[in-house]
């Protein structure tokens, strides 16, 4: 890859990098490679950085303050100064719409300069795009991608868009996400802050980045029509934090809803949870959701992205299809200790087959290695 026994070069660029679900599994992958690798990264929201602080400290990471921008009218100026600032790394990996211009700028310039491959990530969309594609972002990614070495998705739904409206099935690859299921075994031993829990208290919990298209206020009404000692954690940072409070005050509910902001290692305290329940408009395939399975934890959610693909058989039918469906999905399962316990242990059978970190790091170690020039940057081998 260079000829020389340093390590590669990584040009990471992010739509943000607040802690959500893509930036969460991008800094594990970042800690596998040790020294192996340096990382440069971007945000095209430059204030969105809290993901930093999951980076193990011995990794060799920057945050450049005078790196061109991401974010900005797009222009041939823009797009030169990122293809130029991109020559100097081993290795480009892109993730999600917000960092599209910098696609762009390797599709306009990859003839005319000496650039390193691309591989860009897409792991779902915003509220502006969760029932449609946005046809001008769908036209832009069908002219930007064509340069890009793969474009990774972790969902099937993800890789038919992929196929049907950006053009890119050839370049598409399928890696499902995955986490270390053997760390959730243990009891959780982290208390999350706030909740003291009561004899007779029922936890229903999330974990989200607080955006309009996890519609956490819907979560947040539909607990507040359950009965008094179920109580609602919503764990997360993100701009729809004080309007997911607000509608817990207009619920009445303040007393039951324990927001304590992004924690860190979810083996250690998930497990204070009785379920988990999503509320998106659009999902693709949770981090979340396999982090509650390992855990144990029935999981209820609307039918979005791949769910009721991921759970086991026995949760299937707490996918539910309508607005009707997902309350009573909660309300059946926050009174029936015993069901949440048979659908938890087949959760956690399900996870252990099929959502192990080894099998989605191999997966990234070889199609980054392969652009790298065989290089091994996960494993060192």
């Amino acid at each position: 890859m260079t000829g020389t026994d340093r390590p590669a070069r990584l040009l990471h660029l992010h739509s943000s990098f607040s802690l959500g679900g893509k930036e969460a599994r991008a800094v594990r992958l970042m800690n596998l490679m040790g020294p192996r690798a340096s990382h440069v990264i971007l945000s095209a929201v430059p204030d969105a950085l809290s993901a930093r602080d999951a980076i193990d400290p011995a990794i060799d990471v920057e945050f450049p303050a005078a790196a061109p921008p991401l974010h900005g009218k797009p222009g041939p100026a823009r797009y030169r100064d990122l293809a130029d600032y991109m020559q100097q790394f081993d290795l480009v990996l892109s993730y999600n719409w917000g960092s599209m211009d910098g696609v762009m700028a390797h599709r306009l310039f990859a003839p005319f300069r000496n650039l390193p491959p691309l591989i860009h990530h897409e792991d779902g969309f915003n509220e502006d795009e969760s029932v449609r594609r946005n046809w001008k972002r769908n036209g832009f990614r069908r002219l930007a991608l064509p340069t890009a070495e793969a474009l990774v998705v972790p969902s099937a739904l993800l890789e038919r868009i992929a196929a049907d409206e950006w053009g890119a099935g050839r370049r598409t690859r399928l890696i499902r996400n995955g986490i270390g299921v053997g760390a959730y075994d243990q009891a959780p031993d982290l208390p999350v802050a706030g909740l003291e829990r009561r004899e007779g208290d029922v936890v229903i919990g999330t974990v989200a980045g607080l955006r309009k298209v996890k519609d956490l206020p819907r979560l947040v009404r539909a607990v507040a029509a359950l009965p008094a000692n179920v109580r609602l954690v919503i764990v997360g940072e993100g701009p729809e934090r004080d309007a997911i409070a607000a509608e817990a005050v207009a619920c009445g509910m303040t007393g039951r809803l324990v927001m304590p902001g992004f924690m860190a290692e979810p083996a250690r305290w998930i497990g204070h949870f009785d379920l988990l329940a999503l509320s998106s408009r659009s999902e693709q395939a949770p981090i979340a959701v396999i982090e509650a399975m390992a855990a144990g934890l029935p999981v209820v959610s609307p039918d979005v992205g791949d769910v009721a693909a991921m759970v086991s058989d026995d949760n299937r039918r707490f996918v539910a299809a309508d607005e009707y469906g997902f309350r009573a999905a909660l309300a059946e399962l926050a009174t029936d200790a015993a069901l949440r316990h048979q659908v938890g242990a087949a959760n956690r059978g399900t996870a252990a087959q099929r959502f192990g970190e080894s099998a989605m790091v191999a997966a990234y170690e070889n199609l980054y290695g392969r652009a790298l020039d065989g290089r091994r940057l996960l494993t060192g081998t």
